[in-house]
């Protein structure tokens, strides 16, 4: 049976050092849900919290109505997977797929038949007979989800599982993870810090620093529409842009290039930051727009060029993206000129605190 979580107010110290600060969340049933944060913003230690693994100074925490703030790990029924795999190095993958239903009082052929069933939806049922040491990395982190998923938790608990992985395996295995996830039909919740993986693999993100929670959403809503400059920039890459909003003709001044915007929920004059993404960026000819600037450094990487360009008028550097062309790179000292896909930008307080295009 798979439950929905539900945290009110939680706080958690360590000694006068308060890592969670009244933390509230409602992770909805067979969700898989990403605590996505900088190292040392609380994730894992709030996700160990729900497991039972650290105390609880304050709030409450529920599987569906039943708080479970004092109750014991044993009786959470939470299956959880490590950065360090955890499986036993001296059984054989069979066994260490079959100790929690051991421990669970099932029949020998209940055993026989539940390991069996998730070694092969794991995809390591050939392996069965193997110690760890002869497996891989991508073949442990399966045998530990197998161990985790194999005795029915109500929860799957992640903490960073793809970390210690190499690139193409960390790609492989969070798209297992999400079809098994799927698949299995269990209430997840997954730690990491690496923003691309918890966009890939996450049916909604909490974003996290210095133990609260900045932003809770889909992953495109984060991405396009961050709540503040923390998530903006630990999203995905951006420019900050100094700016100017006039209210009288709903214009955004920077340096000489201005464009209209509509959506914006301040009516009256006001320094603003721009938070406009490289893609968003459009380089051009040097006389096709007031907005200019100098190439500065340029590299090809395979489907697109990143290039950096300095603005002629405050001489900030900005990163631009680009799809690659047949043509060679832009020369260093090209003059060039931009324009901002305004549609997608998001405009803040000049303190960065506060979206004034989000609605809520």
């Amino acid at each position: 049976m798979s439950v929905n979580i539900i945290i009110k107010n939680a706080v958690k110290k360590f000694g006068d050092n308060t890592v969670i600060s009244d933390i509230s969340l409602d992770i909805k049933d067979k969700e898989l849900f990403t605590l996505l944060g900088p190292s040392g913003c609380g994730k894992t230690t709030l996700l160990r919290m729900i497991a039972g693994f650290n105390t609880i100074e304050g709030g409450d925490f529920f599987f569906n109505e039943k708080k479970i703030n004092d109750m014991k790990v044993s009786n959470r029924n939470i299956g959880m997977v490590f950065q360090n795999y955890a499986i036993f190095p001296h059984l054989t993958v069979r066994q260490n797929v079959e100790f929690g239903l051991k421990n669970r009082d099932y029949s020998k052929e209940e055993i026989e038949k539940e390991a069996d069933k998730f070694l092969k939806l794991m995809q390591i049922f050939e392996l069965r007979d193997r110690k760890p040491e002869q497996l891989s990395g991508g073949q442990q982190q399966r045998v530990a989800l197998a161990r985790a998923l194999v005795i029915k938790p109500d929860v799957l608990l992640m903490d960073e599982p793809l970390s210690n992985l190499d690139a193409k395996l960390r790609l492989e295995m969070r798209q297992v993870i999400r079809d098994i996830q799927k698949e299995v039909g269990i209430t997840t919740v997954y730690v990491t810090h690496d923003q691309e993986e918890a966009m890939a693999i996450s049916d909604r993100i909490a974003v996290m620093n210095e133990g609260v929670i900045q932003h809770i959403g889909k992953p495109q809503d984060i991405y396009h529409r961050p709540r503040n400059k923390f998530v903006a920039t630990f999203i995905g890459r951006t420019n900050f842009l100094e700016a100017n909003f006039q209210a009288a003709d709903r214009q955004i001044t920077c340096g000489d290039y201005s464009f209209a915007i509509e959506d914006i929920s301040i009516k009256e004059d006001s320094p603003v930051l721009l938070s406009v993404r490289p893609e968003d960026l459009i380089m051009h000819k040097a006389d096709e727009s007031p907005f200019k600037g100098t190439v500065k450094d340029s590299f090809f990487l395979g489907l697109n060029t990143h290039l950096l360009v300095e603005l002629a008028h405050n001489k900030q550097l900005v990163e631009v993206i680009q799809e690659s062309s047949l043509e060679s790179l832009l020369p260093v000292g090209e003059k060039v000129s931009l324009t901002i896909k305004s549609h997608k930008i998001n405009v803040y307080s000049e303190d960065g605190a506060t979206n004034l295009i989000r609605k809520d």
